[in-house]
C-alpha cells in the first residue's frame, strides 16, 4: 500500500525587504542602471572605434608588405622576412581567398602572438602572404578597455553619491512632512513643517516646499476652524449655565405632579448637557492639569459599580496599584458602564485585569463608525437616545491620564467590549483576591 501523497505547499510570493520601497533606494538603482547603461553604451562605441582605426593601420601596413612581397616575387628576387608562399599558419579561408585570385587580410594567432595576414594570388594555384606583428595594437586596446572600465566604475560611483545625496535631502523633507501630518493627524494643531523655502517668497520653490506649504496651510486654517468652534461652544455652555440655574430653582417651586416631573427631567437632561459640553472644551482645550496618586483598582472600579445603581458584574483577576489622576479614571470607567447600561444589554460586566479594565455587554454593538473612528459627539445611530458625549468624554479623560480606550464588537453581534489599558510598572497591591463578583 502506497504512502498517501502530502499536499504541497503553496509558494509564497516573493517579498523584497521593507526598505525597498523607499524613495532613496529606488533612486539610487535608477541612477545605477542608468549609468551602467551609459558607461556601457559610451565604452562599447570608444572601443569600436578605436579598435576599427587600429586595425585599420595595421591592415594597411600588411597590405603594404603584400605588394613590396609580390613585387620581389615576380621580379625574382628573394621575399623578405615575414612574407613567403604558402607559410604556415596562413588562416584557411584567407588562403582559399587568395587561391581564387582575390587578396585580402584577417587578424588572428600565429604562435601565441596577435598577427595581421594579407595573402594574395600566386603562380601554381599558390598563395603569396606576409605577417604582421599585431601585438603592441592588441595591448593598446586592452589597455584602453581597463581604463574605461575604471573610468566607468569611478564615474558610477560619484555618480551615485551625488545621487543619493540630492535624494536623501529631498527623501528627509518628506520624511520631515509626513510626520507632521502624522502630529496634525493625532491631534497635535501645533505642528508645522516651516520648509526655509517657504518663508521666503521670491525664492523658487520646488515640490516638495509646495506640499509642506500646503500642510502648514491647511493645518493653521484647520487649528483656526477648531479654535473658533471650541471658543463657540465654551461660550455657550458658560452662558447657559446662569438661566440653567435659575430655571432649575424655578422648577423646584412648582406644584407637585405630572408636569412638574417633566419639566424637572428636561431641565436635569440640559444641565448635564451643559456640563458635558464645558468639560468637552476644557479637554478640547488641552489646558487640563493632572493630580497623579496611588490608586488602587479593585476599590475604584467597586465605586464606580455602586454608582451606577444597577446590577453590575465586577470581576477582578488581578488586583494593581497605579499612579494616575483617580477621580478622571472614575470619571472615565463611570462613562463606559453608563453607555453599556444605555445602549448595550444586560449582562453588563467590569472585568479589572491588572492595568487593562474591560466593559461588556450583551447587546448589538457599537455602531461600525465608532470602532473605525472612534466616539463622534452628537452623532449616533438611529433612534438611539442620547447626544455622543459620554464616549468622547471617557476618550479626552483617558488621553488626559495617559491611558489608551479602544472599542471593539464580540463577534455575531453579542456584545460591545470597551477596553482601557493604563501606564503601570506592575505594583500589585497588598492583599489581593484571585477573583471578585459583586
Amino acid at each position: 500500500m502506497s504512502e498517501p501523497r502530502r499536499p504541497r505547499r503553496p509558494r509564497l510570493p516573493l517579498r523584497l525587504p521593507a526598505w525597498t520601497a523607499t524613495l532613496t533606494w529606488k533612486a539610487a538603482v535608477f541612477i545605477a542602471v542608468m549609468c551602467c547603461a551609459l558607461a556601457a553604451l559610451l565604452g562599447v562605441l570608444v572601443h569600436v572605434a578605436v579598435t576599427n582605426q587600429t586595425v585599420g593601420q595595421a591592415r594597411e601596413r600588411a597590405l603594404s608588405r603584400l605588394d613590396d612581397a609580390t613585387k620581389q616575387y615576380e621580379a625574382g628576387g628573394r621575399l623578405g622576412p615575414g612574407a613567403g608562399i604558402d607559410p604556415p599558419g596562413l588562416p584557411d579561408r584567407l588562403r582559399d581567398l587568395a587561391v581564387g585570385g582575390e587578396r585580402g587580410t584577417m587578424v588572428g594567432d600565429h604562435d601565441r602572438t596577435p598577427t595581421v595576414w594579407a595573402a594574395g594570388p600566386a603562380d601554381g594555384g599558390r598563395a603569396i602572404a606576409v605577417e604582421v606583428d599585431y601585438a603592441q595594437g592588441a595591448r593598446t586596446i586592452d589597455g584602453l578597455d581597463r581604463a574605461i572600465l575604471g573610468s566607468s566604475v569611478l564615474a558610477i560611483g560619484a555618480t551615485l553619491l551625488v545621487g543619493a545625496f540630492a535624494v536623501t535631502r529631498v527623501t528627509r523633507r518628506l520624511h520631515l512632512t509626513a510626520r507632521v501630518a502624522r502630529r496634525i493627524s493625532a491631534g497635535d494643531l501645533d505642528a508645522r513643517v516651516h520648509d526655509p523655502r517657504t518663508r521666503d517668497p521670491g525664492r523658487h520653490q520646488d515640490e516638495v516646499a509646495t506640499v509642506s506649504g500646503a500642510l502648514d496651510t491647511m493645518a493653521s486654517s484647520l487649528q483656526g476652524k477648531l479654535l473658533s468652534e471650541q471658543r463657540f461652544t465654551a461660550d455657550v455652555a458658560h452662558e447657559l449655565r446662569t438661566p440653567l440655574t435659575g430655571l432649575h430653582a424655578a422648577a423646584e417651586l412648582l406644584p407637585p405632579g405630572r408636569p412638574t416631573e417633566l419639566v424637572r427631567d428636561r431641565v436635569a437632561a440640559l444641565r448635564t448637557l451643559t456640563e458635558d459640553l464645558l468639560e468637552i472644551s476644557r479637554l478640547d482645550a488641552r489646558n487640563e492639569r493632572v493630580d497623579l496618586d496611588a490608586v488602587r483598582l479593585a476599590p475604584l472600579a467597586e465605586r464606580v459599580v455602586r454608582a451606577s445603581g444597577a446590577e453590575v458584574e465586577l470581576t477582578v483577576v488581578h488586583d494593581l496599584v497605579v499612579e494616575t489622576d483617580g477621580r478622571r479614571l472614575e470619571r472615565v470607567l463611570g462613562n463606559l458602564v453608563a453607555n453599556a447600561l444605555k445602549h448595550g444589554a444586560p449582562p453588563v460586566r467590569l472585568t479589572v485585569d491588572g492595568p487593562v479594565i474591560t466593559v461588556r455587554d450583551h447587546g448589538p454593538g457599537f455602531p461600525d463608525y465608532l470602532v473605525e473612528h472612534g466616539p463622534q459627539r452628537f452623532r449616533t445611530e438611529g433612534t438611539t437616545k442620547g447626544h455622543g458625549l459620554g464616549l468622547t468624554i471617557a476618550l479626552g479623560q483617558a488621553r488626559v491620564v495617559g491611558a489608551t480606550l479602544t472599542f471593539t464588537n464580540v463577534a455575531q453581534g453579542t456584545g460591545a467590549v470597551a477596553t482601557l489599558t493604563l501606564p503601570s510598572d506592575e505594583r500589585p497591591s497588598g492583599d489581593e483576591p484571585d477573583e471578585v463578583r459583586a
